[in-house]
């Protein structure tokens, strides 16, 4: 790896208990609400207040969380479990035990009843919904930790990336290795198949954001290099717009069309931005983005203006260190020290940012 160094700091504790509680219910419900608004550049600044808390979906700091249709939610931990929750209800309704060490990220495409997860011990393994408790797929390969996983939309190919310098292609039928490309010092941190198109962004450790064809696995493009190492990445639904997270404190919206040219900044945080994710866009709403940070904050902003419209601190919650949008007005967000937050996003001109719940 050379001289190049891992600064990120959320890992910070000995690694939890194997918590294989194996419980299993239905998968039900489907409700939606939409809402935001643009707001002033200062923001509306909100509290935990009265949220309501439910049984915790890991009994350790939860490392990764990835929305499912219609109420549910995927999430990783350093309990090394994989689990799938109602966020409406906070009820637990799957839960996968079989990575040896924590798990470093989740995924799912959208609509389908595989999820997907990544680890420490050098392992990415597939869950089936409706199946048994046990991977249905192992994807073995990589020579250090797994940072980076993305699923193409039809669910049937896998692209991972780690520490190891690579990025790999899995069939996810037969858990073939179908292609694998090493960049020197690419420390990868995040990957995101971006919608509709055989491509897929990363992050990294050498500062950069690279655009893969994922059908030859080759590099299509590489945005300029940032100050700080890239955190994370996230596409906005029609592709157009790629959103990175930084370890400077702030994340960048660039055009992934032929310009291919940095849109926006936004700034706030105080630490490290540690995850960035589009809302869906509402009727009549204004598109936005949100940031979580290690300062214990989530941040939503004017995708456009990059004005803040509304923060919420997550006193006591540790580090933040995933988000996942749900709908227009609903996030989750994954701590280090109180769980799975529910966010709401409020109406109005100056919209507020509350806590529904923790579980």
């Amino acid at each position: 790896m050379g001289k190049l160094q891992s600064k990120l700091s959320f890992h910070t504790t000995k690694y939890g208990a194997d918590g294989s509680v194996g419980q299993t219910g239905s998968i039900v419900g489907q409700t939606g609400s939409t809402v935001g608004q643009t707001g002033s550049t200062v923001g509306q600044t909100g509290s935990i207040g009265t949220s309501r808390q439910h049984s915790p979906a890991h009994t350790d700091a939860v490392t990764s969380v990835a929305a499912l249709k219609p109420d549910l939610c995927v999430s990783g931990g350093r309990d090394k479990s994989v689990a799938v929750c109602s966020w409406r209800s906070g009820a637990a309704l799957r839960r996968f035990v079989g990575h040896e060490r924590e798990v470093t990220k989740v995924t799912s495409a959208l609509d389908s009843s595989r999820v997907f997860s990544a680890s420490r011990d050098k392992t990415v393994m597939m869950w089936e919904l409706h199946g048994a408790l046990g991977p249905s797929q192992h994807f073995p390969g990589h020579e250090l930790v797994v940072t980076g996983l993305a699923v193409s939309p039809d669910a049937s190919q896998l692209c991972t990336g780690s520490r190891d310098n690579t990025v790999c292609k899995w069939d996810t039928e037969t858990g073939e290795c179908l292609a694998r490309a090493t960049i020197s010092r690419n420390l990868v941190t995040h990957l995101c198949w971006v919608p509709g198109e055989p491509y897929v962004i990363q992050t990294s450790e050498d500062k950069t954001t690279r655009v893969w064809d994922s059908r030859e696995l080759q590099v299509a493009h590489t945005f300029p290099a940032k100050q700080h190492i890239q955190t994370c990445c996230d596409v906005s639904q029609d592709g157009r717009y790629c959103l990175c997270s930084s370890q400077g404190g702030e994340a960048t919206l660039w055009d992934l069309r032929q310009t291919r040219s940095r849109v926006c900044e936004y700034r706030g945080h105080f630490q490290t931005t540690t995850s960035c994710v589009f809302l869906p866009r509402g009727p009549a709403l204004a598109p936005s983005v949100a940031t979580s940070s290690s300062d214990s904050t989530v941040k939503v902003w004017h995708r456009d203006t990059a004005a803040c419209l509304a923060t919420l601190s997550l006193e006591g919650s540790g580090p933040l260190a995933s988000l996942a949008a749900c709908d227009s007005s609903t996030l989750l967000c994954a701590s280090a020290s109180s769980g799975i937050h529910v966010l709401r996003l409020g109406r109005g001109a100056e919209p507020a940012l509350r806590e529904l719940r923790a579980f």
